[in-house]
């Protein structure tokens, strides 16, 4: 059992408070995944750059480390993020190998930042200061650890291209052999985690010309268990359950946003919930929204 939270503006006059209602949903989702936590936000870029998202040991000087390679790093707790320029991506990735190889990047894209730890979803929240952004769209996890250990690897959102990624409450059943397939393809894997197997068939998918929505619906002909999936990518969010949809799911949307929760009572204070079009979204049935880049 896990929880998952999604939000996506429509209208720019929310973007300063997403992060503060990305958060509370969160913290309504701590009892259906106490383990660990994570999410990723889609807040403003830079064209020609790419955000680096670091993680580290506890105490790594981030600052030092911007130092060193020539670019200013910004830190939240664990983690921090790298800008630098598309062109020099590359060469910044080994230099960060070669200076400090326990600081790992967990997350590239023009916007997206991606942050997960372990601990209570509140707590998670409050160590990466979520409450702070300011985003267009993100989606958030938290997780009860069932068929693997507890560990900041393996908590959710896993991504495995830029700007993409997801969160995932259930279980494939194909995942081993989807896996080896993947990697034929040269996706890497960091984790058992059958998440992120989902994660890196979207980014196969979109490697070969689908957009977002044409990979979920793929997906559902390639994909074999019980699954929800919420994904984000860099102007776009989507949702996807499986055939059976034995997992609990909830939408709401007015004129102002869509948002997505395991449970309605993350949705509950949300800004005019009271007046939103809500529903169970039905299965096998993709559901995606687009902003103009």
């Amino acid at each position: 059992m896990c929880g998952i939270v999604g939000l996506f503006l429509k209208q720019p006059r929310l973007e300063p408070d997403l992060g503060a209602l990305l958060s509370e949903m969160l913290d309504i989702m701590c009892d259906r995944g106490p383990d660990s936590a994570g999410f990723a936000v889609y807040g403003a870029g830079t064209p020609g750059f790419v955000k680096l998202t670091l993680r580290g040991p506890a105490g790594t000087d981030f600052a030092a480390l911007g130092a060193a390679i020539g670019h200013r790093v910004t830190p939240r707790d664990t983690h921090a993020v790298l800008s630098v320029p598309a062109a020099e991506e590359i060469a910044v990735r080994a230099a960060l190998t070669r200076l400090t190889p326990e600081v790992r990047v967990v997350g590239a894209g023009n916007r997206m930042e991606l942050y997960k730890e372990v601990g209570l979803p509140a707590d998670v929240a409050k160590r990466f200061d979520l409450k702070g952004f300011h985003a267009t769209h993100a989606i958030g996890h938290t997780r009860m650890a069932t068929e693997s250990a507890v560990t900041t690897n393996g908590a959710h959102p896993f991504t495995t291209g830029r700007d993409q990624c997801l969160v995932h409450n259930g279980s494939l059943s194909n995942h081993a052999s989807l896996r080896r397939e993947l990697k034929r393809e040269g996706l890497t894997f960091e984790t058992e985690n059958d998440s992120e197997v989902a994660a890196a068939y979207l980014t196969a998918r979109m490697k070969h010309g689908d957009n977002l929505s044409d990979a979920l619906l793929h997906s559902l002909q390639d994909l074999d268990g019980f699954y929800t999936f919420v994904t984000g990518a860099e102007n776009s969010f989507g949702v996807l359950r499986d055939p059976i949809s034995c997992k609990p799911a909830v939408m709401a949307e007015t004129e102002r946003y869509v948002a997505f929760g395991s449970e309605y009572r993350a949705l509950v204070n949300l800004p005019g919930i009271k007046q939103a079009r809500v529903w169970e979204p039905q299965p096998a049935t993709p559901y995606f929204w687009e902003r103009a880049a």
